[in-house]
């Protein structure tokens, strides 16, 4: 696909309409395309490593709807169990005995959950895990990490990267000082910083979260030594370490970022994949944490379609299907290629640019390395990122509409998709040098 072949007029002309009817004219703020000139592309249809658009346009997709399409889009697997599952209803507002199967499976998998409560969206499920803690240990502060991104209640908007920081927007209006007043930070990685937050806040602090891969604020790992220092200065201060796997959870490895690191965090936040496309959250972690969630204890949350069948019967059928026999390999490989093939095409022209992959994760900034932590990240060239980001759309590869946010490959991406994708980047790169 090149410049002159690439048509858009629909999504176009479906984007102008809906800019009279939506906020922006979308339902979720990157969508809009803003950090990367042009109009959002308006998708059709989605199957397997594939999108189409509205104009008919082929896309090889590594956004994988941000992550839950770890199997491909529209597995037949899952899209079979769902059309089982449909006939039966939608939703109960009553308890589902594929609450209990998917439920089991999270257990089982994920080292730190001993109890799990379903919710509907990582959103959801990190502002519960914010009040269990504070329920918990009787105290209010909460350290977050700089890009660190936890949903957008009203506590976590502060340093949130991702789509405030693709958006170039200060810490959101309407949210209240007296409850960010109680919102500590630090640069990931700066594992000095939360020493020294301990020191300053003693006994006042319920916990850490962190993304334990950095997703939204670009790909950023972990330094050595940073999630175990973590854990230790936790349990020396009386709180909870808390790992919000919404991204990496199941997409990592079967057992979440916890299970690839060993380091085990007291609760875990989880969605995206264990929903196989559907709209879920999770959170959970150590029994006697959970204990405290109502109706078993004191600490109120609720939700009408949480444990819906629909969303429980697609968990169990990805999780299924990625327990298969060397799936996380395969992941991993994909992954490992791309992001090689990425950096050698950048090289080829003398761009600057820095990047990994952990299994099914990948990411790369367009500035030296490396990138440790959101400061140093926003040293990445956005403005060029835009260019690639549209002439990668030109030659049908769909990239996040961010320089701020990872990308995911899946089960589905072959061979022949990475090379045609590494291809694309090489005469993308050329182009934009």
């Amino acid at each position: 696909m090149t410049t002159s072949t690439l048509n858009t007029s629909r999504s176009q002309a479906i984007f102008g309409a809906a800019q009279g009817l939506m906020p922006g004219g979308v339902s979720s703020p990157v969508r809009a395309f803003q950090s990367v000139s042009g109009h959002p592309i308006v998708f059709d249809r989605v199957k397997g490593s594939y999108a189409w658009d509205v104009d008919g346009n082929k896309y090889i997709d590594y956004i994988g709807s941000w992550g839950p399409a770890i199997c491909g889009h529209a597995h037949p697997e899952v899209i079979n169990v769902l059309q089982e599952v449909i006939e039966k209803g939608t939703s109960f507002g009553a308890p589902c005995a594929l609450e209990n199967t998917l439920a089991k499976m999270v257990i089982d998998a994920v080292p730190s959950v001993e109890m799990v409560r379903f919710v509907n969206s990582g959103t959801e499920a990190c502002m519960a895990v914010l009040r269990l803690m504070r329920a918990y240990t009787g105290r209010d502060k909460v350290i977050k990490f700089e890009g660190c991104y936890h949903g957008h209640a009203d506590m976590f908007l502060v340093k949130a990267g991702s789509g405030v920081a693709t958006l170039g927007l200060p810490d959101s209006p309407g949210v209240p000082r007296s409850t960010t007043a109680n919102t500590l930070t630090a640069p990931y990685n700066g594992l000095e910083a939360v020493k020294a937050l301990f020191a300053e806040n003693p006994d006042a602090i319920s916990g850490v979260i962190l993304e334990p891969i950095v997703g939204n604020a670009g790909f950023i790992q972990p330094e050595p030594g940073f999630l175990e220092g973590l854990r230790e200065l936790t349990k020396e201060n009386g709180a909870l370490l808390i790992f919000d796997e919404v991204m990496t959870g199941f997409r990592i490895s079967y057992g979440g970022a916890q299970a690839h690191f060993g380091v085990i965090p007291d609760l875990t936040t989880m969605g995206k994949v264990i929903g196989g496309g559907l709209p879920v959250g999770a959170y959970g972690g150590r029994a006697d944490i959970m204990q405290m969630v109502s109706p078993a204890g004191p600490m109120y949350q609720a939700g009408t379609l949480s444990g819906n069948p629909l969303a429980m019967a697609a968990g169990i059928k990805t999780l299924e299907l990625l327990k298969q026999t060397g799936s996380y390999d395969k992941l991993a490989a994909t992954t490992e290629k791309l992001i090689t093939g990425i950096k050698d095409a950048a090289k080829e022209v003398g761009l600057p640019i820095t990047g990994g992959s952990v299994s099914a994760m990948f990411g790369f900034f367009l500035c030296e390395g490396p990138v440790r932590n959101f400061e140093e990240a926003k040293a990445t060239d956005s403005e060029r990122f835009g260019r690639l980001h549209r002439a990668m759309l030109e030659r049908g590869v769909y990239l996040a509409p961010s320089a701020f946010e990872a990308g995911f490959t899946s089960l589905a991406h072959s061979d022949t998709d990475i090379d045609a994708t590494v291809s694309a980047f090489r005469e993308s790169f050329a182009e934009i040098v």
